[in-house]
């Protein structure tokens, strides 16, 4: 067994040859990039001798009083039993204590270990075992810790390599799939968007080398970089804090280890990390929240997420205001809004799109089909797995799926959105209910719209992320789940009249046909799905004429509530002025979810070319790109949701007159009104379902446990949003009437 590796030194040698001279440019000493990284703007002087001999009394030691600097406004009163070795600078200290959350700190340095750091004005560092290397601002607080401390070779976190490193010791982010095959290096500022791009096109080794390449040249090389603390932060009873760069007014309690990290943290937005938590590896953007006993590695937080509970955070991307509480994630790219509690569940080499909640006892994780680390999940906006739901790599879910409770031991392939995924064990069948959502939930799926908007916390908003559940790429999955209906609805007509190896294009002509016309002969029809899942077993669609119905109506209402959000943002008056909002290729544009931002396919190509030819050369320009299409995303949204409305109508722009558009006003107030009352029944039905009633001995216990149904705030809202809706359109009315 090998020796640990200590190596004895001189004593007087502390502190010093930070940068070993290999490394040091010509003319450079060691302190030239910690003299670049202070800011701070303080004017250090030398000790005088009576602070020499006040520092002496109060037992503090240093190997070279010269090497100790100061502002004017020093007091040596206020360091006691300290130890400095190096050159170490020190701010203002004014007879002054600090507060924070009820704790008082007083000013100055006690009790502590001090190596080659500057320490700005007016602040607390005391019982710190070892500080090393570092650049405080002004007013930390450092308390009560192990070791803080910087290595010369430190990298915050990004996944580079510094001179005299080999490559192999790079750190790259595993995401999306265990075998690393969408490795990513995670650095500072990285976006939802940027780590969706660099994992998705494999195929593209150009655009993968420019990534790798942008990347280099944002971080510097050389070694010698110190450990920053921002102003205002607090470390307080923690144990190891190791090359780990820190922003301000962040707040950090009670940590096991925090190791090559960045910290980002703001006064608008600061960071909390809390009790138990042992983090190495990773960015955490502004805003996070990370508390009791979190383990994570080799990761990014995007701003204002949380990890809480106990999470396990593995090779992973989290994204902006996404939770996740108690369970373990692996190798998993997770858009917006996201979020998984309890301690039983599991996510593993999963593309989860935002919007989405992975309840207990889910094991969306259970790979190794042959033995190898090679599946993954890909799931759409508003994924839902219900209690206890096990999946199979790999499976793909259209935008906002539900699947009940059970394990799925077979790959699924669920290309309805709004559907209720589900096994029925006696018939050995696989059941999907499309547009369930619409017709069974509505309130949940308005309600959860308006708190994702609500609670979007972002104080840099690079990406203009899509919260609506009715938007181009939602709407797309519809018109072609209209045609998987009628397929599938044709061929169950052929089958019951004995009529086999019909056409695909004459079977979805007959569903059309029947769909249409809500014949009643579908009730007699057994619709089976093809595709859906890896198994030799049915998979059956249930309510095939009302999910169709459904569909067409939430298409109907996606493109007149953007036609009336047209024709009164644009005062327009007449049929021929809404002409200018129809594009030529209509609704037929592919669009992709871009880290929650929609963008059209076309336009993802052309931002891959600009970072090919160097006309993006920086992820600052590509976040720029972003911005910039998120600018014009409402208007390409309007004309999707236009030209989806012609579709829908069976209608040309040619043909638009004022009576048709009088005709949609009142078609969008029937459409809204329907819509407002599923929100009001879907919500009621929890409070005169007796099994819900029965733990309650009369209404009004209910009403106080649990709210009552008459004061719910969302439902005021939206009967109000009704109300608002009802007058706008009769004034747009009268526009178009004379």
């Amino acid at each position: 067994m090998a020796k640990n590796a200590i190596i004895k030194t001189p004593i007087e040698k502390l502190g010093y040859n930070f940068i070993k001279p290999q490394f040091l440019p010509e003319g450079k000493d060691e302190y030239y990039l910690r003299n670049l990284q202070n800011r701070s703007g303080i004017n250090y002087r030398n000790l005088t001798a009576y602070e020499i001999e006040a520092l002496v009394k109060n037992r503090n030691a240093s190997d070279d009083w010269n090497k100790i600097l100061v502002s004017d406004a020093f007091n040596p009163e206020l360091v006691k039993n300290c130890k400095f070795f190096g050159l170490v600078r020190i701010g203002k200290l004014e007879p002054y204590f600090l507060e924070f959350k009820d704790m008082k700190y007083a000013v100055g340095l006690y009790n502590s270990n001090i190596i080659s750091s500057d320490l700005g004005d007016n602040v607390s560092v005391e019982n710190v075992n070892y500080l090393s290397h570092y650049i405080l601002g002004n007013e930390v607080i450092i308390a009560n810790t192990n070791e803080v401390a910087t290595t010369n070779h430190a990298k915050f976190g990004n996944g580079i390599v510094k001179e005299g490193e080999p490559e192999n010791i790079r750190i790259w982010m595993e995401i999306c799939n265990e075998n690393g095959g969408r490795s990513v290096i995670p650095f500072t500022g990285m976006l939802p968007g940027d780590a969706y791009l660099w994992s998705k096109y494999r195929d593209d080794e150009a655009l993968l080398q420019r990534f790798k390449e942008i990347t280099e040249k944002e971080f510097k090389k050389e070694r010698g970089y110190h450990g920053k603390i921002g102003d205002r932060t607090v470390i307080k009873n923690s144990a190891i804090i190791k090359d780990c760069w820190i922003g301000t007014d962040a707040y950090i309690k009670g940590a096991n280890k925090l190791k090559n990290l960045t910290i980002h943290s703001s006064e608008e937005a600061p960071t909390q990390i809390g009790e138990g938590c042992e983090l190495v590896n990773g960015i955490i953007s502004k805003g996070c929240r990370i508390f009791y006993g979190v383990k994570a590695v080799r990761f990014v937080m995007a701003s204002h997420s949380q990890l809480k509970y106990g999470a396990r955070l593995i090779n992973s991307y989290l994204g902006n205001n996404a939770t996740i509480s108690c369970c373990e994630v692996l190798n998993s790219l997770i858009f917006p809004a996201h979020e998984q509690h309890h301690n039983n569940s599991f996510l593993c080499a999963a593309l989860v799109m935002g919007q989405s909640n992975i309840p207990a006892g889910a094991t969306i994780g259970s790979n190794h089909n042959s033995r190898a680390a090679d599946g993954e999940i890909v799931a759409g906006r508003g994924f839902w797995p219900g209690l206890c739901v096990s999946l199979k790599h790999n499976s793909r879910f259209a935008s906002f799926t539900m699947l009940v409770k059970g394990d799925y031991l077979y790959e699924l392939d669920i290309r309805l959105p709004f559907s209720l995924t589900s096994l029925n064990y006696k018939n050995d069948t696989l059941e999907v209910m499309p547009a369930y959502w619409f017709m069974y939930n509505m309130y949940a799926l308005a309600r959860n719209e308006w708190k994702y908007k609500d609670r979007d916390s972002r104080t840099e908003k690079f990406q203009l992320l899509e919260y609506e559940y009715l938007a181009p790429d939602s709407v797309n999955e519809m018109f072609t789940s209209l045609q998987l209906l009628e397929l599938f609805t044709g061929k169950a007509w052929h089958a019951k009249n004995n009529k086999n190896d019909i056409d695909d294009d004459e079977c979805i002509q007959k569903g059309k046909q029947l769909l249409q016309q809500d014949a009643a002969v579908i009730n007699e029809l057994e619709i089976v799905a093809t595709g859906f899942e890896n198994s030799k077993r049915k998979t059956v669609i249930r309510k095939a004429q009302a999910a169709y119905n459904a569909y067409k109506e939430m298409i109907l209402n996606y493109g007149l509530t953007h036609l009336i959000k047209y024709i009164e943002t644009n005062d327009i008056t007449n049929a021929p002025k809404l002409l200018a909002a129809f594009s030529e290729e209509g609704r037929n544009a592919k669009w992709l979810n871009i880290g929650g931002q929609l963008m059209r396919e076309k336009d993802v190509e052309a931002l891959k070319t600009q970072i090919k030819n160097q006309t993006i050369n920086s992820w600052d320009d590509l976040h720029e790109a972003y911005y910039n299409e998120g600018k014009v995303y409402p208007f390409k949204k309007t004309q999707h949701a236009l030209a989806s409305l012609l579709e829908i109508e069976n209608m040309q722009p040619g043909n638009i007159s004022n009576k048709s558009i009088i005709e949609w006003l009142d078609k969008a107030v029937m459409i809204n009104e329907s819509i407002t009352e599923r929100i009001i029944q879907s919500r009621k039905k929890d409070y005169t379902n007796p099994f819900r009633k029965m733990v309650y001995n009369s209404d009004a216990e209910m009403n106080n446990v649990t709210g009552s149904f008459s004061g719910n705030s969302f439902i005021k809202q939206k009967q109000e949003e009704l109300e608002s809706f009802w007058q706008l359109v009769q004034k747009l009315k009268m526009k178009f009437e004379f």
